[in-house]
């Protein structure tokens, strides 16, 4: 594709007109919130808004950022929910940095579809969750044990039971389904405050979290049919 003078002209002053904004709008908000981590200043297609990654969420602002905007951007169109998808984007995990030795590993079928979930023992939409799990075929699931203690105080010590017992995946299976605590004292050799630190770096504030072979994260208890879906567009 060649562009006209003219074309090209305009081309580069859209974008170092952007990237004044950008400077302005890094300038104005690290006066306002000194000490956020700016990831990113992005032109958005609606309403001249400028999108900006800080401190792990999207806001949004105007030029000069005199004016900022939060919460979820719909297209009423589509019935889509453009923010919850870009932050998807951004935080999206590289499956290969993931140390899936310490999960349990449970496979259904032929396996060829991959999940991982970071969840809690004691979270009730987990279980649920795990009840819809029921209902898929052909996937590996990687669970990664993650209590957060300071919604469940018996949670960490719950999985570093479950991970010591002699067959994990059943004793995974025995509390999740009816409370039964394995018969030890959690005291092996396990990874739970390895995981702990794992979700924390990667901002894994809720349970069930759901990371896609291809690295898109879904936070959240999801039904199996919604699942199957999600599995056939988050391919790698």
């Amino acid at each position: 594709m060649k562009f006209t003078p003219l074309a090209l002209a305009a081309t580069l002053m859209f974008a170092t007109a952007a990237q004044a904004n950008e400077a302005v709008i890094r300038k104005a908000l690290t006066q306002q919130f000194p000490g956020a981590t700016i990831a990113s200043v992005q032109k958005t297609p609606y309403s001249g808004l400028f999108e900006v990654y800080l401190d792990d969420q999207l806001i949004y602002v105007d030029g000069k950022a005199q004016y900022v905007f939060t919460g979820d951007v719909i297209d009423l169109k589509n019935r889509s929910n453009l923010t919850q998808a870009r932050l998807n984007q951004l935080q999206a995990v590289k499956w290969d940095t993931l140390p899936l030795n310490n999960a349990l590993k449970t496979v259904k079928g032929n396996g060829a579809r991959k999940l991982v979930v970071f969840s809690d023992v004691d979270c009730p939409y987990c279980r649920k969750f795990e009840a819809e799990l029921t209902k898929v075929d052909n996937i590996t699931v990687y669970t990664f044990l993650y209590p957060i203690e300071g919604l469940h105080p018996k949670a960490v010590q719950a999985s570093k039971q479950i991970w010591c017992a002699p067959d994990r995946n059943k004793a995974w299976d025995d509390y999740i389904n009816n409370g039964s605590v394995p018969k030890n004292d959690g005291k092996c050799a396990n990874p739970v405050e390895a995981t702990i630190a794992l979700g924390n770096k990667l901002k894994v504030s809720g349970t069930p979290t759901l990371i896609f072979a291809n690295g898109q994260r879904v936070p959240g208890m999801v039904p199996a049919a919604q699942l199957e879906k999600l599995l056939t567009a988050n391919v790698p």
